[in-house]
């Protein structure tokens, strides 16, 4: 991309033009899908500019991970067939006894994995509420090698103090992973505020279209992404040059969309917070949420997702089932509104005692506030609350 002033890009500009130049053959403006598994070399081990097989290098991957560095301010941007094989290739990094402090309310899939299949290797985890610094702390060891925290959580949006983890985890040795989906770049910096790792699942807000599987991390250190993407080339979690294409379509509207979506959760929030039918609602663009004041330090927008409580599984169900415009659907951050019952679906896997201490009751509904007319979208749930 051609700098067009002095003073660096403003966001809009990076989603738009960073990592992508006009195909040099023909000038298309758009780069086109690097649809290939390998690559002719003009002489043996010889490959151009390190393309020889597409599991290690595709100009379509490399493209989506230039503008996602550019985004986040990073040097190194990774990109992943899924948001749970980013996270992975992080602790893979580990050896077996290092220890990681995680989330409790991260996503279902990640405990799934970390508890069901990294822990067979050898790791060691501890789930703790990250809201609270002391407990970060606490469950600090010598061998702790990451802080994995997840900001705002799924689907309880909890807000986590990204700074003082940080300063916790490298006062540690150890680095500061951020899961950062339910925000989006357009929304929050985790690597400004002191994160070694930012991590997006691709699928959601980045993509945007709800069509991909994907992840990605953005980072600065030199040798820590060099052990990632050795990872990455061993274990083979590469996105398709499609997906990579496609993500790269949608990241182009980022900052056109993340505003509507701002707008239209603050407003739905709103309308649910007034309701009668609804016991609470969680959502850190209202000031009733206890970490209001912290998200609005670190956040400059509070993104599209909320979660409601109306108490029980029945009302819960009916909800999710007597909407028109929310479609009842797992996965987040597309410009259609979805609806669903984590307790039901994205975090069925926990275990029900774990669930419910956590307060992810079978009364919990998650919405994801597309950038459909807000009128319509508040018009829908009114019609569906008893």
């Amino acid at each position: 991309m051609k700098n067009p002033s002095p003073d660096t890009p403003r966001f809009g500009t990076l989603a738009i033009h960073a990592g992508q130049d006009p195909e040099p053959t023909t000038g298309a403006i758009i780069p086109p899908i690097f649809q290939t598994s390998t690559y002719v070399q003009p002489d043996v081990a010889e490959p151009k500019q390190g393309y020889d097989y597409a599991r290690v290098k595709n100009p379509t991957t490399v493209g989506l991970e230039q503008k996602m560095a550019a985004l986040e301010g990073g040097a190194h941007g990774i990109a992943f067939a899924s948001g749970l094989s980013a996270i992975e290739a992080v602790v893979k990094c580990l050896s077996a006894g290092d220890h990681i402090v995680c989330e409790e309310n991260t996503y279902g899939g990640v405990i799934r994995m970390y508890t069901g299949v990294l822990a067979k290797l050898g790791l060691e985890f501890s789930f703790v509420d990250t809201r609270d610094p002391d407990q970060i702390r606490d469950a600090m060891c010598p061998n702790t090698r990451l802080v994995h925290v997840e900001t705002p959580t799924n689907p309880l949006i909890r807000i986590c103090d990204i700074r003082a983890a940080a300063d916790i985890a490298h006062e540690g040795d150890a680095l500061l992973m951020v899961d950062s989906t339910f925000a989006s770049p357009f929304n929050q910096q985790p690597l400004a505020l002191g994160a070694d790792v930012s991590m997006h699942s691709s699928t959601k807000y980045l993509n945007g279209h709800s069509d991909i599987i994907g992840g990605v991390l953005v980072l600065n250190d030199d040798q820590l992404a060099e052990d990632i993407h050795f990872v990455r080339k061993s274990s083979g979690a590469v996105p398709g040059p499609m997906d990579a294409w496609l993500c790269l379509r949608g990241i182009r509207t980022l900052h056109v969309r993340m505003p509507h979506h701002n707008e239209n959760a603050l407003a739905v929030a709103r309308f649910l917070e007034g309701h009668s039918a609804v016991e609470r609602v969680v959502y850190p663009g209202l000031e009733s949420h206890p970490q209001h004041e912290l998200a609005a330090q670190q956040m400059s927008g509070y993104s599209g997702m909320l979660s409601v409580d109306l108490g029980d599984a029945a009302r819960a169900r009916a909800l999710a089932t007597d909407t028109r415009v929310f479609q009842l659907a797992e996965s987040l951050g597309g410009v259609q509104s979805l609806i669903s019952v984590p307790a039901l679906q994205t975090h069925a896997s926990v275990p029900q005692e774990v669930r419910e201490a956590l307060g992810i009751t079978e009364g919990l509904v998650r919405l994801s506030v597309g950038i459909e007319d807000v009128k319509d979208l508040i018009q829908d749930l009114g019609q569906a609350l008893p």
